[in-house]
């Protein structure tokens, strides 16, 4: 499987907030989440995907203002987002538990994180290690960037064990 980055370009993507209501129509909350739900939302994000995206979202709950964005359903975590969490002005990690891919709660979560670096005052974002590319492609108009691997995970230290 080949890895590389893609760019964003956040100056030419709409203030349209409209995917939090048709989220709102399937019975899912877009929103931030608060101090007394780290503990729970980190636990879910380590046992539906890996420790290393646990990691990464502990550190997006610890910045100010928080960027990281949950997505629940019948009171339930059932997706996240973050950004500057691997470095600043990276995307990711993401994800959406199995049994709710396909009501576009990906793309919310996405476009909920685009839209919060922009009003930061990003100009450009970086998805960094990209699975999906046509997904970002068709949802953002994202680019490769290309020789981007392993770039920023370059030196990332892992157990040896």
């Amino acid at each position: 499987m080949s890895h590389f980055d893609m760019l964003v370009k956040l100056y030419d993507l709409d203030l349209d907030f409209s995917f939090i209501e048709e989220q709102k129509k399937k019975g899912i909350e877009i929103r931030k989440p608060i101090g007394p739900e780290k503990s729970f939302v980190l636990e879910w994000i380590e046992k539906q995907f890996s420790i290393f995206w646990r990691n990464e979202a502990d550190i997006a709950f610890n910045n100010n203002p928080r960027s990281i964005f949950i997505a629940i359903k019948d009171k339930s975590i059932i997706g996240f987002a973050c950004y500057d969490a691997t470095v600043l002005n990276f995307f990711g990690p993401t994800g959406v538990s199995d049994k709710c891919r396909g009501l576009g709660t990906g793309k919310a979560l996405l476009i909920a994180c685009m839209l919060d670096m922009k009003l930061k005052g990003y100009a450009y974002a970086v998805i960094g290690a990209v699975g999906p590319a046509e997904f970002y492609k068709k949802a953002l108009g994202a680019i490769e960037i290309k020789d981007s691997w392993p770039g920023a995970y370059n030196n990332m230290i892992r157990n040896s064990d």
